[in-house]
């Protein structure tokens, strides 16, 4: 499990997220048996202020199985973010309220095929909320603008990460025409993509942008497959069991 992470609201995690699980998907489309992939799982674990959905196309929430029973996981509601079906969208459920996010990840964790990779659209910051899903996740991926505050910020949050003993393994600085200087200092690990902003898009943060307009950009799902590239060859790039 890929823990997709910042510590500032608005920076381009759930962007990161999706955009990163689609190119794991398209890799996943030229599998064959000597290769073999599974399918891409991403899941919106900021209940909070769920944006993943709405950026897929999709619901912002859904309604989750049941607990009980053993073969009702979260993933029985995940949707399709395409006809191929490589990459399942998990929204933020209906009932928030009544369950608890690191038991629900716990859960689907344990229910997904060995082969799915899954990618997890975290909460920003260090609230109990957003640590939970690092302390599940194998790896954690971090998402900055280039700003000096999203960084020190992210820098707060790859310290929760080493401190629940999660490896940081890669920063993903986006809306960036250039990369600062001293960033993989600052944040501890390197970085594996600049996204440039969308074309068209002037609204910093994910909010008000329709569906997928922002991945529609080349340039910016270009980036993503930077990323993936990175990661393949590493244990987030591959099916990642629960530490839970």
């Amino acid at each position: 499990m890929l823990a997709v992470t910042g510590g500032k609201g608005g920076t381009g995690k759930t962007t990161t997220a999706l955009g990163l699980a689609r190119a794991f998907g398209a890799r996943d489309g030229d599998a064959d048996e000597d290769h073999p992939r599974g399918a891409v799982a991403v899941v919106d674990a900021d209940w909070d202020l769920p944006d993943l959905g709405a950026l897929a196309g999709v619901d912002r929430r859904v309604k989750y199985p049941d607990d009980g029973g053993a073969d009702r996981s979260p993933l029985t509601a995940a949707v399709a973010d395409d006809a191929r079906g490589a990459v399942q969208v998990l929204p933020a459920p209906t009932d928030a309220r009544d369950r608890e996010v690191r038991a629900s990840l716990r859960r689907t964790l344990a229910t997904a095929a060995a082969t799915t990779r899954v990618i997890v659209d975290c909460p920003a910051g260090a609230a109990p909320d957003a640590v939970a899903p690092l302390r599940l996740a194998d790896a954690a991926l971090l998402v900055t603008e280039p700003c000096v505050a999203a960084l020190r910020d992210a820098a707060k949050t790859a310290a929760v990460a080493r401190r629940v003993g999660t490896p940081t393994v890669g920063a993903v600085v986006c809306r960036a025409s250039v990369v600062p200087p001293g960033v993989c200092d600052i944040l501890g690990c390197p970085v594996l993509a600049r996204v440039p902003r969308a074309r068209g898009s002037a609204d910093p943060t994910n909010r008000d942008i329709e569906g997928d307009s922002v991945l529609a950009d080349e340039r910016v799902a270009a980036a993503y497959d930077r990323v993936a590239d990175a990661l393949a060859g590493t244990r987030s790039g591959e099916p990642a069991s629960s530490r839970a």
